[in-house]
């Protein structure tokens, strides 16, 4: 018996997913492998200033916008720059938060937290890196005028970051996830729209050589899982 490339349900077109699955023994070693790769990742905060074509930032951006989400509404917009006026702005402006943070805003305990991986209020990266991306999550679709929800909108673009990362480390690039407090200002420099909020900023690049980062160790399986068999 033949299968149909694609039905009907409920009046709306779905199509035939064609799925590759392993076996026992390959899920090991592709699972395992892949968990070695992904812990070579590391948050890098100088980079050298060497050109990252601006295809390779376009498929990191596809590969990102392949993340589920609430509804399928794709609550997400990835802006790239790359301009170096820009950069310099985005800078000034997260200096100036970040500044207020780390003398007032920030508790004894989040500044003593922050001390073993070296961070401050200066964000040279943000001039440095090539690229830097910001992700804006689309609290609501604005359509005719007229205001249209999203759902689970913090839950789908967090999903979609996640996958960013993971697709800047495949491309043999490293980032930082750089998130001022508060990011209105990157609204404003980049003259987004009113429906469109600041989530999150990443640099992207080559690392600075010779690159050093914190000696820091990963929480191990037992700490962060529970097993019910």
């Amino acid at each position: 018996m033949s299968i149909k490339k694609s039905i009907d349900i409920n009046g709306f077109k779905h199509t035939l997913h064609e799925h590759e699955s392993f076996s026992e023994s390959e899920m090991i070693v592709k699972s395992k492998a892949y968990f070695k790769w992904l812990d070579t990742r590391r948050s890098v905060r100088e980079y050298a200033k060497t050109p990252v074509p601006k295809e390779v930032i376009e498929n990191i951006i596809k590969a990102a916008s392949t993340a589920p989400s609430g509804a399928h509404k794709q609550p997400w917009t990835f802006c790239a720059i790359s301009n170096a006026d820009l950069k310099s702005k985005i800078r000034e402006a997260a200096e100036i938060e970040e500044r207020a943070s780390y003398d007032s805003r920030m508790s004894e305990r989040w500044l003593k937290d922050l001390a073993p991986l070296g961070t401050n209020d200066v964000k040279k990266f943000i001039e440095d890196a090539p690229w830097i991306i910001v992700v804006f999550k689309r609290a609501y679709e604005i359509e005719d005028g007229e205001n249209i929800n999203n759902y689970y909108v913090n839950e789908s673009v967090g999903i979609a970051s996640g996958m960013l990362i993971s697709a800047i480390h495949n491309a043999g690039l490293v980032t930082l996830t750089h998130t001022p407090s508060p990011m209105k200002f990157l609204t404003k420099v980049l003259d987004r729209p009113s429906n469109e909020r600041p989530f999150l900023l990443l640099p992207i690049g080559y690392p600075k050589e010779p690159i050093y980062v914190p000696n820091i160790e990963r929480k191990g399986l037992e700490d962060i899982s529970e097993f019910y068999e």
